[in-house]
């Protein structure tokens, strides 16, 4: 199982990015979603879950300015970041439960590489 996740970039305050996270491989099932981002000099924190009847929760600092959302069919999930703040700058990461079927069914917690978002003031 691989994640791949997309959207990453360079935008000015206040601005907005659209974050995308694809699974690919032998799935079953994907259960929650999430993504973490992790800014320079500090810990990876949780941005926000989803789980896949699409209930969702975000960290503090995100409500009201990030929607995070799944397309179970595609098993890929986004994040929409709006009013960007320059601490919102970090790599974000998605991670998926995700259940596969080859060669037995087994579930694990999966990782994507993470992509750079870059908030400028």
């Amino acid at each position: 199982v691989q994640l791949q996740a997309s959207g990453g970039g360079l935008v000015q305050a206040g601005g907005s990015l659209r974050l995308s996270c694809a699974a690919s491989g032998s799935i079953f099932s994907v259960n929650d979603m999430a993504w973490y981002r992790q800014a320079p000099g500090k810990q990876r924190e949780l941005v926000a879950t989803i789980a896949r009847g699409g209930s969702t929760n975000y960290a503090d600092s995100v409500k009201g300015r990030f929607t995070i959302s799944r397309e179970n069919a595609k098993n890929t999930m986004y994040l929409q970041m709006s009013s960007l703040k320059p601490e919102d700058t970090a790599v974000y990461y998605c991670n998926a439960d995700v259940i596969t079927a080859t060669p037995r069914l087994s579930r694990d917690a999966y990782w994507g590489p993470g992509t750079l978002v870059t908030v400028s003031s």
